[in-house]
């Protein structure tokens, strides 16, 4: 048995966790022409099905978007950073898979996932949750969110407790985070999740093309066997999110049989006692938190070269440049990240990452 990554950078950034039974793909496209058409070549290249795909641009796009995906049958999740005022199209980044054929989830008619497995695990990804009520205020969308979330994974078998990663986009973020944190930190304690494990997560300010107060997206794995281990993990060099009262982990193993998977929770400049740190600059804010993502990946015997999907978020899309820097300087290799024009939940705080990495364990495993 035998499993291996590769990248690739041409049009499109490609990372690829080839196993025994199937393989799994990021495709991400950063500005240029044609991204989405770069996105399902690439994907029809690889022989896989796209499982869900991230768009970050402004909302006046979306109607010619659609026009051309008419076909598409995943989800799509549409977002126009907070930040943003230029409403330009920044880039898109889909989550696809090959050799195994996943299961389509829809609610109402509409695609909101799948469901795929193979032996060790069932893997469910839901995107683009909306609440029932568009009308509804917000802290009332928020806990229906929540509850089709919930209702959307127990129609296919799964609980909320096997959640292993949430996404949270909050039009208007700045405005209502706190009233948001309590609606989630109600409904966790409803559904056990502190009880069980708190799971990895991204908070940020998005609107959608639909003016919900709140999109939501899900990531929910069942182990099949015992071989299967999944973990919170703590930040060498930050506390824990629960102590300022936002529900998170600051990240979440998996460990399976020929590889462990690290997803790590959107990180920004927060120092050990919760505050922000390096006010005013994004380049000590840069800096400051991927030394948090290098303390996480280092805790796991990972580094940069394991990075395998991100997210990129800037409150000033000026600020790519330091970061594009300053990944030069860490000697971060290429690997597919996305980016995106919006805030973070505090108006001081200018940057954020989101990354998964992936390792191949070492017992006579070619990598």
């Amino acid at each position: 048995m035998t499993a291996k990554i590769s990248k690739t950078g041409y049009d499109a950034d490609v990372a690829t966790l080839t196993l025994p039974s199937h393989a799994e793909h990021c495709i991400t496209v950063q500005s240029g022409q044609n991204m989405s058409r770069i996105l399902r070549n690439t994907a029809e290249g690889l022989k896989a099905s796209i499982l869900s795909q991230f768009v970050f641009a402004g909302n006046q796009h979306y109607p010619e978007f659609i026009d051309e995906t008419e076909n598409a049958n995943w989800p799509v999740v549409w977002l126009q950073g907070d930040a943003c005022k230029d409403g330009d199209m920044y880039s898109m980044q889909a989550v696809a898979i090959s050799g195994i054929r996943p299961k389509s989830v829809k609610l109402n008619g509409r695609d909101i996932g799948f469901i795929y497995e193979d032996e060790h695990t069932r893997t469910c990804r839901l995107r683009g949750i909306l609440p029932a009520d568009l009308k509804a205020s917000r802290t009332e969308q928020a806990h229906s969110a929540f509850q089709i979330m919930q209702a959307a994974l127990e129609e296919n078998g799964f609980r909320f407790t096997d959640t292993v990663r949430t996404w949270i986009y909050l039009d208007r973020l700045l405005d209502w985070y706190v009233d948001f944190n309590r609606v989630r930190n109600a409904f966790f304690e409803e559904t056990g999740i502190f009880n069980h494990m708190v799971p990895a997560s991204t908070g940020i300010g998005a609107s959608n093309p639909f003016g919900a107060a709140i999109m939501m997206d899900v990531l929910a794995v069942q182990p099949k066997t015992d071989r299967v281990k999944i973990k919170a993990v703590d930040s060498p060099l930050q506390n824990p999110a629960l102590n300022y009262k936002s529900s998170f982990s600051r990240a979440v193993e998996l460990k399976f049989p020929m590889h462990r998977s690290l997803l790590i929770s959107g990180t920004a400049s927060i120092d050990p006692d919760g505050k922000t740190a390096h006010l005013e600059n994004p380049e000590k804010q840069i800096r400051l938190t991927m030394d948090v993502v290098k303390a996480l990946l280092e805790s796991r015997a990972m580094d940069w070269g394991d990075l395998f999907r991100g997210i990129a978020y800037f409150k000033d899309m000026s600020y790519l440049s330091i970061y594009r820097r300053v990944a030069d300087e860490l000697s971060i290799p290429r690997f597919p990240l996305a980016v995106s024009h919006a805030d973070v939940c505090r108006d001081d705080l200018l940057f954020e990452i989101e990354v998964d990495a992936v390792k191949i364990e070492d017992f006579g495993v070619r990598r």
